[in-house]
């Protein structure tokens, strides 16, 4: 097994465990990270969008993942998140494929792709159905998690 390849079974396994800190010891200071609800995250940015996560979701989130592939420059893995959305308390089951750059011996890019409609569908019931495929609604969804994350950061 490459070493990539053990350094992104490391991140899923600390995500498991609700273990933020080891999560951040496995990207670089420069991490680059993206999602759709969370748009572009750089540096202590993406550790603390974790961190508040998995604070939020106080131990009641479920990490599988599977098909871990990585080289010396690429990787990727597929996984899955089962929770409670905390601010509608819905349930979500959230199938994510993340793709990975390495730098250092470390995560220097994450990118993790969903369906924004079907986790919106979920997490926010009919609202996320009629409109979680816009443009405008994906817009909001950005914003919302942003200043979530702002507000975390400050405190």
């Amino acid at each position: 097994m490459h070493t990539n390849e053990q350094l992104i079974h490391k991140f899923y396994t600390a995500f498991q465990n609700n273990d933020p800190l080891t999560m951040k010891q496995c990207y670089h200071p420069d991490i680059q990270f993206r999602d759709p609800a969370f748009g572009l995250l750089k540096g202590e940015q993406a550790n603390m969008m974790w961190k508040m996560l998995l604070e939020r979701a106080k131990g009641n989130i479920k990490i599988a993942y599977t098909d871990v592939k990585a080289d010396e420059i690429y990787g990727i893995a597929k996984w899955v998140a089962q929770y409670t959305f905390s601010q509608t308390n819905r349930k979500v089951v959230n199938y994510i494929a993340a793709e990975f750059q390495f730098k250092d011996g470390l995560i220097y890019k994450h990118t993790d792709n969903f369906n924004v409609w079907k986790w919106s569908q979920q997490a926010l019931g009919w609202k996320g159905f009629l409109l979680g495929w816009t443009g405008f609604f994906q817009k909001k969804i950005q914003e919302k998690a942003l200043y979530s994350l702002q507000k975390y950061s400050e405190k």
